[in-house]
């Protein structure tokens, strides 16, 4: 069974890295992965809540936070658990895979650290900014699918290696924002 998921797993892997590209995606794909591409919103995000929720801003910031390192920090532990090699570090498999970025991480390939944290973070914001943001609070799950699915493309990481960073993240994400809704719950300030 897991050998046959496996196998699925890397067919996959070659359609989305070897078949399913163009030069458009080659340029765009690879530049989405990078932090100077996705902190600008997360920095606005952090600039959003401060302005508008004051000192709770300061405690959303604080579980944003933390709801990223415990994404990071148990992908991490995962990977070493796992020790799967990643598909650009892969003997046979780096051989037939485009590489489209300068650089291979040596950490191992399950689950995604970057799937996992923007999962995370995706849940969290959608539970913590859904009354001032509503309906575009799903654009954030766009954002995080966009990020995995770039590191299938550039060929650091296998499609499982996302999906399983990604139920890591909104797991992690479920438990932050559902505590900090519970407990601290941004409202605007009132003003007297």
């Amino acid at each position: 069974m897991l050998e046959s998921i496996l196998k699925q797993d890397l067919r996959l892997f070659f359609h989305i890295n070897g078949q399913w590209h163009n030069a458009v995606l080659d340029y765009i794909l690879p530049l989405a992965r990078e932090p100077y591409m996705w902190a600008p919103l997360y920095l606005f995000l952090a600039l959003f809540v401060t302005i508008n929720y004051r000192w709770k801003g300061f405690w959303w910031i604080l579980f944003f936070l933390l709801c990223f390192a415990l994404a990071d920090q148990s992908s991490l532990y995962i990977k070493q658990a796992f020790g799967r090699v990643r598909p650009c570090r892969d003997p046979i498999v780096s051989h037939y895979a485009r590489i489209l970025v300068g650089y291979c991480p040596t950490s191992g390939s399950f689950t995604s650290n970057h799937a996992a944290n923007h999962f995370a973070l995706a849940t969290f914001c959608f539970l913590t900014l859904k009354s001032a943001l509503g309906r575009y609070t799903w654009l954030f799950f766009l954002w995080a699918a966009l990020v995995g699915y770039a590191q299938v493309y550039v060929g650091v990481h296998y499609p499982l290696d996302v999906a399983g960073g990604a139920v890591l993240g909104i797991f992690i994400g479920l438990l932050s924002g559902s505590f900090f809704q519970r407990r601290i719950r941004l409202e605007p300030e009132q003003t007297s």
